[in-house]
């Protein structure tokens, strides 16, 4: 995304292609010149508001919360070196983090909507959780760069596993082993001493073919017009008279960007579709710390 200062441009600074700098400028902008290559790129901040934690967050984060685990450090949960040792802790928390037990966000519809309408150019995440994909993303536009639960397979000789056999493991927070050398099996996570995925280094230039860059929920850091969904401001997003920012939270921020693009009753009846309870809209994923807890 580039190595900009992180000072943000002042209102006497005109944008250079947006009308003005705001959800209408870049709905204007969109309108005006048939956008079609968006890459959004979004983290942990993203999915919060499902009752997945992100990682770091003093009080309420991931590693903030897995006493239950008795680790020395939290971050052995996600280490090779470790799982190799000791896989139970990963498959504790797996149970508690694997997909199905929480609904998308409306901003993962948001990234359906844009797929559906033809715009989404590449989707970057840093989450493992899956959401994109359980709303309906297809995964060959999908880059997880820190990989994810949608696959997985022996990590000594590579097999694939079964996605059913998987699920029952996780379920009961069991240790699946590979039918042919009886190696341990994970997730397609990406752990500390592992590689990041080869589709990361493969699409990792796909951001300088956008024509609008979108970035949600994360601290991710050429020339379209750059819009941020975030709690703060994040890198050098802010420092090029195109950035759009909007402060706040994600699911706040998608529904004023459709609104400004006039698809607002096409992005809640989207979102509708991913709720497991369509007789109680309201209904609120209960959090993860309390089924940890049951």
């Amino acid at each position: 995304m580039g190595n900009e200062e992180s000072t943000v441009v002042d209102d006497s600074t005109p944008p250079s292609v947006l009308e003005s700098r705001t959800m209408e400028g870049v709905a204007k902008y969109i309108k005006d010149h048939e956008v079609k290559k968006i890459v959004v790129m979004v983290g942990a901040g993203i999915s919060t508001s499902a009752g997945i934690p992100d990682f770091r967050s003093p009080d309420t984060g991931l590693y903030a919360n897995l006493e239950f685990l008795d680790l020395e450090e939290p971050e052995q949960v996600f280490d090779i070196s470790f799982f190799r040792e000791n896989p139970k802790p990963f498959y504790a928390l797996a149970k508690e983090l694997y997909p199905g037990r929480y609904r998308p966000t409306i901003a993962h519809s948001f990234i359906k909507l844009l797929y559906d309408k033809g715009m989404l150019l590449k989707h970057f995440t840093q989450n493992i959780d899956c959401l994109e994909r359980q709303a309906g993303v297809p995964g060959d536009m999908i880059v997880e760069a820190h990989g994810s639960f949608a696959t997985q397979r022996c990590i000594d000789c590579q097999k694939a596993f079964p996605d059913d056999q998987m699920r029952e493991h996780v379920a009961q927070a069991s240790i699946p082993h590979c039918p042919d050398c009886n190696g341990l099996v994970k997730p397609d996570i990406v752990f500390f001493g592992e590689a990041l995925p080869r589709e990361f280094f493969e699409e990792r230039s796909k951001p300088e073919l956008a024509e609008l860059c979108i970035v949600m929920g994360t601290s991710l850091t050429r020339e379209p017009p750059r819009v941020l969904i975030n709690m703060e401001k994040v890198g050098g997003l802010g420092s090029r008279a195109d950035d759009v920012l909007l402060l706040g939270d994600c699911d706040a921020g998608v529904r004023k960007f459709a609104k400004a693009m006039g698809w607002e009753e096409e992005l809640e009846a989207l979102w509708e579709k991913t709720n497991p309870d369509p007789k109680d809209r309201e209904r609120k994923m209960r959090p993860w710390r309390t089924a940890m807890n049951n």
